[in-house]
């Protein structure tokens, strides 16, 4: 009696709960008609209109891919190719690309769109591509051998599928992964809200993806054998100062979409001047109630994060990756530590040997990008190690993972560039002047040259 009222409540709390029981078989697309089985076999949504449907992203330094509508379907078209690229003024390379630039064009669609994507492999080597953090058929997924057979050179592979989820996704190559992502092949893919609801206005939306390379100084081609000394790091394929800085107005509500794809470094990506909240992730919103307010987000290699802020701070404020070593271009660890060095007359004993020698590095690299801008140090061709760029009040001494975000008042338009801010008078640091140290009681003779005090605390003055 006991196993009878137990088979019985059971059998009532899978009705009440609404469970169904397949008898035999049953195909995902008859389970997902009865709310049931994957997200992806529901049937889809007439296209989404750009600019109606959804506000289209920004991709600093890149561009949307074009699509057209056939029979109610989205219709791209991707080519895998090689690519001539500029990192940045004074580094290219031969990489791999999609439509002729690094990298791929932003994908948009939107939540209950049907997709199709055609992929032409016009490299020298067998591809496929892997949609990732979408839901899909397994045979769409793209990783050749398991999901798929790779596409050889000079064949065409039609992906097709319907989205049934929204937000900031990635798309690269999922054959000899090691070799063709270290190369630049992969891509951001957006996807915006079908539901008015879930359609938060903003004024500026930015997808930023980031990466990283290995490109050894006076050298054209990536090392995708590199595993330690990956010395480029990229937002959108640009490092700085080749990258294109983000134009907001002040006060308006900002939402930034980033994606990490780099091949070994989690990035802490700090942003100066504002703080703001992480709103995405790849696997969907996060209920606000568990939000919290960040000036820095952390991104996993293989997520994607989505942050928003209201830009109530004008000026020119930096958003970087915060490892240090991220914000150099082409400098490594194989170099001796010059730190503390006295050179004496050093210099000019190599130079009996060594024309042209110059000792660096006995009080830091800042100065490195300098000497390189004013001609005094030569460096490899087709290299930009410890290059920045000059500011409006001296050298910035980063590169790499950076890109600045330029909030002004009043804006002739978002697409060019405002140049540099000008603090107002009374917000800028300066040299302080003798009379405010001496009003303020602040000492600083150098403590060799200061006379000797007695009584404990006084070194704290100095």
């Amino acid at each position: 009696m006991r196993r009878n009222m137990l088979k019985g409540a059971g059998a009532a709390l899978v009705a009440g709960t609404g469970v169904l029981h397949y008898a035999g078989k049953v195909n995902a697309q008859e389970a997902a008609a009865a709310g049931h089985g994957p997200a992806w076999a529901r049937p889809p949504l007439e296209p989404g209109r750009r600019g109606e449907d959804y506000q289209p992203v920004v991709t600093p330094n890149g561009v949307s891919l074009e699509y057209r509508v056939v029979d109610g379907i989205k219709v791209y078209h991707l080519i895998a190719e090689p690519v001539r690229h500029e990192f940045a003024p004074g580094l290219e390379a031969n990489v791999w690309g999609f439509n002729g630039r690094v990298h791929g064009p932003t994908i948009e669609a939107v939540e209950g769109d049907r997709v199709r994507i055609y992929v032409t492999n016009r490299l020298p080597a067998e591809t496929s591509i892997h949609w990732h953090g979408v839901l899909l058929p397994s045979g769409m997924d793209g990783v050749a051998g398991l999901n798929q057979a790779p596409i050889r050179p000079g064949e065409t592979f039609k992906y097709e599928w319907t989205f049934h989820q929204h937000g900031m996704l990635m798309y690269h190559s999922h054959h000899d992964e090691m070799t063709q992502m270290a190369m630049g092949m992969m891509g951001a893919l957006v996807v915006h809200p079908r539901r008015a609801a879930d359609r938060r206005p903003v004024d500026r939306d930015f997808a930023l993806l980031l990466s990283e390379w290995a490109i050894h100084a006076g050298t054209e081609r990536p090392d995708p054998n590199e595993m330690g000394a990956l010395n480029i790091f990229t937002i959108n394929a640009k490092a700085f100062p080749g990258t294109a800085p983000l134009v907001v107005r002040t006060g308006d509500r900002v939402r930034i979409r980033i994606a990490n794809l780099s091949a070994d470094s989690h990035h802490p990506i700090h942003i100066h001047g504002h703080k703001f909240d992480v709103v995405e992730t790849d696997g969907g919103v996060i209920p606000e109630a568990g939000r919290w307010p960040e000036t820095t987000v952390i991104m996993p290699v293989g997520s994607t994060r989505t942050i928003e802020f209201v830009a109530d701070n004008p000026g020119d404020w930096g958003l970087h990756c915060h490892m240090t070593h991220h914000i150099m271009n082409q400098m490594g660890h194989g170099i001796p530590n010059m730190i503390g060095f006295e050179r004496g007359n050093f210099d000019e004993r190599m130079r009996s040997i060594l024309p042209g020698y110059m000792t660096m590095g006995e009080t830091g690299m800042g100065d490195h990008g300098v000497h390189v801008e004013a001609g005094h140090m030569r460096v490899p061709e087709n290299s930009i190690p410890m290059v920045g760029k000059r500011g409006p009040r001296g050298y910035i001494t980063m590169g790499g993972m950076v890109t600045i975000l330029k909030v002004r008042d009043e804006l002739e338009s978002y697409d060019v560039d405002p140049g540099w801010y000008e603090n107002p008078e009374g917000t800028e640091a300066r040299l302080a002047r003798e009379e405010e140290l001496r009003r303020d009681g602040v000492d600083v003779v150098p403590r060799e040259a200061a006379p000797a005090r007695g009584g404990p605390g006084h070194e704290g003055h100095h």
